[in-house]
This record gives C-alpha cells, structure tokens and sequence, in this order.
C-alpha cells in the first residue's frame, strides 16, 4: 500500500482569503486526476464544535451524515467533491482540549505531567493522520484555521512541524496562503505582508512549499521572482490567486497556475493524467449563460452576514446552473417586514424562502411572509424554522387557531402547534444535544415530495429541538395541509404540503447541507423551476394584459 501524502494549508496577512476555497480547488484537481482525496479543518477556538455560535459570529454551522455540527468550510469540500465528510474531517481546540483532559483523568500518561508539548500536540498529529490510517486516501489535504502568529494557533503549527520532520519532504508539504495587496496611491502590488508571513511561519520552523497569493491585480514576473528570493520558495511555486467572478473558477484558475502539477511534483506522485473537469467545466457553463432569470426572497434573521446562509445560497446556484436559471437572491430582514411593508417587499417576486433560526426575533415577519406566498401562490419553500412558521402561519389563518404559535417562543400558548421534541426535555446542555445527522423519511404516495424526489424514502440531515405537534394533524390535514413526509422511526412529521397551491412546501430538514456541484438538491431544483415557470406566467399575463 502506498504510503498516504499529507497537505497542510496556512494562511497569513489577513482572515477571510479564502483557504477553504483553495484547499478545495486543490483538492478538485487531485481528485480530478484519480487521486483519493480527503480535507479536514482544524479549528483553533476553544469551542467543542460551532453549534452554540451565533451565525453573526461564525457564519453558518453545517452539519454533517453522521452528525456534526460543524465548520461552514467542510460545506465546500462537500460541494467540491461530492463526497460526505464527518465527525473526524472538523476538530477544535476544545475537542483536542477534552480528549487529553479525559485521558488524563483516566491515567492514561502514567502520571506525567501533561502539557501542550508533546500531549496537545500529539493529539493534534493523531487527529490529521486519522484518515491516512484508514488506507482509504491517497492524499489528505489540512486546513489550519486562523492566521499564522496567531497565539491560539501556534500549537496547530508545532504539531504540522513535528509532522512534516516526521514524515519527510516527499510525503508532506506546506501551502501557504497569503495577501499581496495593491496600493493604489502608489499604483503598485506590496509584497512586504507577504514576506512577513512567511517569516513568522519560518520563525515556527516551518517552510513553505507552495505560497498561494490572493490579489486583485495579476502577479508580474517580477513581482513572483520577488516574492519567490523572499519568500525561499520556487518561481514555480508562487502560485496567483486572482479574485474571481465565482468560487467555481477557482479549480479552473488553480489549474491554470499549475497548483496541482507543482503539488504532485513536491510530493513524488505522477503527474501522467490531465484532470477530467468535463462535468464541472459543463455546470459552469450552464452557470455563466442562463437562458432565464427569476428572483428569490430569502427571509431570514441574520441576513446581515451572508455566511449566515452560505450552503442556502450555494444550493441556488447548483440548482440554478440544473434550470439554466440566473436565480437572483434577495435577502430580506424578517424584522423588518409586517402589514404595511410585505406587499412592498414581496409582491414582485418570483419565490419565496424562508429560511432556518433560532428564538423570537423576527418571527411575526416571517409568519407574514408565508402568508402572503400562501395567499398569492407564490412558490414557498420554508427550511427548519420555516416550515415550523409555515404550520403557525396556517393554523393561525386557515384553522382560526388566534394564538397558535412554538413552545420555543411562547411556552403558555393554548395551541401548541410547534412543540419541544420528547426526548428533548430533560436536555440541559446546549452543545451537540440536538436532533443531529441523517434521518429517514417516508414519502406519501403522490405528493408533490414524491415528485420532486422521485422515489418513496429519503435521507435528509437534521439540525433542531422543536417539532410539529402531531396533535394538530388531523386538524390541519382536513383544512388542506397535508404531512407528505414521514420519518418511519420516530413518527415526526418531516415535511407539509398543500395540495391546492402551484407549489407550497415546508421541510424540518436542511436539504441545502447535502446540495453539490456534482448533485444539485432535487427540492431546490424544483423550486428554482416553479419559481421560473411562475415568472414566465406574470410576464405572460402582463403581455396579454397590454396587447
């Protein structure tokens, strides 16, 4: 079996450039060229997982098959890849933290004193080479969160030192991810920052391989042969990362650059095959030249930070590219809308979203935004938190049920409509305690779920505590809202329709965690289709109206 190679990726300068991005393009092209591709994110804030973080804070948290509540850039690998990640691809400082605590209290270090090095670090090695132990990838790509220098960082970058010298030159490299800024005062690139970095990562005892530099303007020869004496890397291997119109380019443009070549070259691998992109070269293709255009609403209470709904968004764009639809977004603060500002708001849509979230804020805003899609027959999609409103919203409307409303908003209300789950309620702590991860559910023969997937049973990841109250079934079934989605385990009610509606659906999954490049999500599709056959009606009926 051939020994497992080991990338790790860093970043300097500045947060946000975007490593997820290349650790993923890389990753692309690898995978592209027959190689057995896998990335983890390590995380070096102190929190277990992001599943207690406010979205403003740390934008979305995506979640896992197997149920992780995880970093929003194992939501890129996924989409890149099209291959599930886990529990093991995201760990935090808190993770490696608790699991040498509990070792600890277990005796397991026969009485040594325990400290960052060697234990933490340790850990933290065990950790990356979980998969290269499994035999099953041939390359594991690591993205170390945060900047280099930074304090909580640094014991990441010990363990990626103590790695690399352990597993020799030909079987680990390092790419380091970088700024290089323009001025335009002085109408010049600065590669200053750049040198910077790579010293403070130089003075971790770690050498770059590979230096990825992100700019808005195109790296000269002088600038990389600069860049290349500064930085103690080859010319070969500076590699430009210029700002692009999509994320999508970015395999296409590493390609270009020769990231992969110089990669496989570092690394001792064949370099014999061409990366085979013709599936997604086509899905940009469909992208770039839509024949259509609708707009969407996305009703949302953290819509301030488009982070907040990132896999939400990259869903419309897979689904989109399927439609050859441009699907233009606009993001609505629930907050802000009620009876005088809906019709305003949502009248010249072509589909309305309601999106996932927790607590009170903004809920009458979203409460209204479903009836008026439900009034209007306005295409709905409502996700979580929004299939939940969509239930409120009708039992409210249609069954005259004045105060009914979610025990998580209202804990007295007489019509519980939306409930805490049963195994919910002696739930005290706040981390990892949700309904997590895969779930099934049966679909009821005819419906329009049924249709949009085509086929009985389906699995869809889950990320809640409340949920509808069967109680009310009957009731709402025979006023028109029918349960068409079923789990078979639990009897949870998994997604509602109604029947006398062009196209109105609420789902207590997250279909957007499982939406690809490869495999775009079949709800999405079909709402992107209703939403453009819906357009395609108003300009109909406006051309009739004024011929």
């Amino acid at each position: 079996m051939a020994e497992t190679k080991y990338i790790f990726v860093t970043g300097g300068v500045s947060s946000s450039l975007g490593k997820g991005i290349i650790a993923a393009s890389l990753a692309k092209l690898l995978q592209a060229r027959g190689y057995k591709t896998t990335i983890q994110k390590l995380d070096p804030y102190i929190n277990v997982d992001p599943g207690t973080l406010n979205p403003y804070e740390h934008g979305e948290c995506f979640v896992t098959e197997d149920g992780a509540e995880t970093d929003l850039d194992l939501g890129h690998y996924e989409r890149f890849l099209n291959v599930n990640t886990s529990k093991a691809n995201n760990v935090t400082t808190g993770r490696i933290y608790q699991s040498v605590i509990e070792k600890e209290r277990r005796g397991e270090f026969l009485g040594k004193t325990v400290q960052v090095v060697p234990h933490i670090t340790n850990e933290i090695k065990e950790r990356i080479q979980i998969f290269g132990k499994t035999g099953e990838y041939d390359i594991v790509i690591t993205e170390i969160g945060g900047t280099v220098g930074d304090i909580e960082s640094l014991p990441y970058i010990e363990a990626v030192r103590q790695l690399k010298w352990e597993l020799g030159d030909e079987n680990a490299l390092v790419i380091h991810l970088t700024l290089v800024p323009y001025l335009s005062a002085a109408g010049e690139l600065k590669t200053k920052p750049s040198q910077h970095s790579i010293k403070t990562l130089m003075e971790s005892g770690i050498k770059a391989d590979i230096l990825v530099c992100r700019t808005e303007h195109e790296l000269g020869d002088d600038i990389r042969r600069k860049l290349a004496l500064f930085c103690n890397v080859k010319q070969e291997a500076v590699i430009q990362s210029i700002d692009a119109s999509t994320i999508y380019d970015v395999p296409n443009l590493m390609l270009e650059e020769g990231l992969d070549t110089v990669t496989l070259k570092k690394l001792s691998l064949p370099d014999d095959t061409s990366p085979n992109l013709t599936q997604w070269n086509e899905f940009l293709q469909r992208h770039k030249n839509p024949k259509h255009e609708v707009t969407i609403g996305l009703i949302g209470k953290y819509v301030e930070l488009q982070d907040s709904y990132k896999s939400i968004l990259e869903s419309f764009i897979h689904a989109g590219a399927r439609n050859e639809v441009k699907v233009n977004i606009e993001s609505i603060h629930s907050e802000f809308i009620n009876d005088t500002t809906i019709k305003n708001k949502i009248s010249h849509l072509d589909g309305v979203l309601v999106a996932p979230g927790f607590g009170e804020r903004g809920i009458e805003g979203k409460i209204d935004a479903v009836r008026f899609a439900r009034e209007n027959k306005l295409p709905f999609l409502g996700i979580c938190l929004g299939m939940q409103m969509a239930v409120i919203e009708f039992s409210r409307n249609v069954l005259k049920l004045k105060n009914a409303n979610s025990t998580e908003m209202d804990p007295d209300t007489v019509h519980p409509i939306i409930d805490l789950m049963e195994e919910q309620k002696n739930v005290t702590d706040k981390g990892g305690t949700m309904r997590l991860g895969s779930w099934q559910c049966n679909l009821k023969e005819g419906s329009l779920a049924e249709k949009v997937y085509n086929k009985p049973t389906i699995s869809e990841r889950h990320r809640h505590r409340y949920e509808y109250n069967s109680n009310y079934a009957h009731q709402l079934e025979s006023a028109g809202m029918i349960s068409s989605g079923i789990n078979p385990e639990t009897k949870l009610v998994e997604i509602i329709e109604i029947p006398d509606h062009p196209w109105f659906m609420g789902v207590q999954y997250h279909p957007e965690y499982k939406s690809t490049v490869a495999s775009p999500h079949p709800l999405f599709v079909a709402f992107v289709k209703a939403a453009k056959e819906y357009s395609q009606g108003k300009k109909a009926a406006s051309l009739a109206q004024n011929s």
